[in-house]
């Protein structure tokens, strides 16, 4: 018989408070500034940074940079093949790459970047769950090492980082909160939230809905602590790849 509360066993064997398992591989792709494949469990998606020569006209003589994002889904990361411009031109899609650009941004001190545009591709190849999320920890990372890579070419004068970004999920069901949902879990939750927060414990952003069943203040608070704690075990994951040039610092 399964325990109740943050030790109940959930279908894939994870406790409720339980990261699936999560791998970040670096320089993924040879030719971006900065790459990497983020895996949160089954979900696999493809983070490249680029310098972009195309520098927004309305940033010239700012002295301030960009960073922005754009997140797709290939044919066949889903159980059923996706139409390749319906996957790319969604409203989905649009919010997603936008939620993207709005967290790394808020990693990123734009004026000591300059007057230099970065984008940053995610595109999904298997979808479980969590996509969004994914994205954002590893597009964070991928970032991270095109600042590095551009630093070593004297591109950018320093790394214009100012702290860690990482994004979970959280799910509310039979009053229990549930972190980073899969598929399954998602498809079926009475309540589902994503939360993008900094190494300094602050929010980013935090998009919520009650499917059906509304949830209390209380259940809220709850859920801000699960996925507090989801992000924390993420920086450290984070922290693996690039902490010999940007080591993690928890403002707890």
């Amino acid at each position: 018989m399964n325990l109740i509360g943050r030790f109940t066993l959930r279908t894939d064997g994870r406790k409720l408070n339980e990261l699936r398992k999560i791998t970040i591989t670096p320089n993924a792709s040879e030719y971006a500034e900065g790459s990497v494949l983020v895996e949160f469990g089954k979900t696999k998606v493809l983070c490249t940074a680029s310098l972009d020569e195309n520098f927004p006209k309305w940033l010239q003589n700012t002295g301030k940079g960009w960073v922005t994002a754009e997140y797709g889904m290939l044919p066949r990361s889903t159980h059923s093949r996706i139409k390749r411009d319906k996957a790319m031109n969604s409203g989905r899609t649009q919010e997603i790459s936008r939620l993207i650009g709005r967290s790394l941004r808020a990693a990123v001190d734009l004026k000591s970047l300059g007057e230099h545009q970065i984008i940053v591709d995610c595109d999904v190849i298997q979808a479980d769950g969590g996509t969004r999320t994914a994205s954002v920890t590893g597009g964070f990372v991928a970032l991270a090492l095109a600042f590095k890579k551009l630093h070593s070419l004297s591109e950018i004068k320093s790394i214009p980082l100012k702290n860690y970004v990482s994004a979970i999920s959280v799910g509310i069901k039979d009053n229990h909160s549930y972190l980073d949902l899969n598929y399954d879990e998602d498809s079926s939750i009475e309540t589902d939230m994503n939360f993008v927060l900094t190494n300094k414990l602050e929010f980013v952003e935090i998009q919520g809905t009650a499917e059906g069943v509304t949830f209390s203040q209380k259940a809220l608070l709850k859920m801000v602590e699960v996925a507090t704690a989801g992000c924390v075990q993420l920086f450290q994951e984070q922290e693996k790849i690039i902490g010999t040039f940007f080591p993690l610092k928890m403002e707890i």
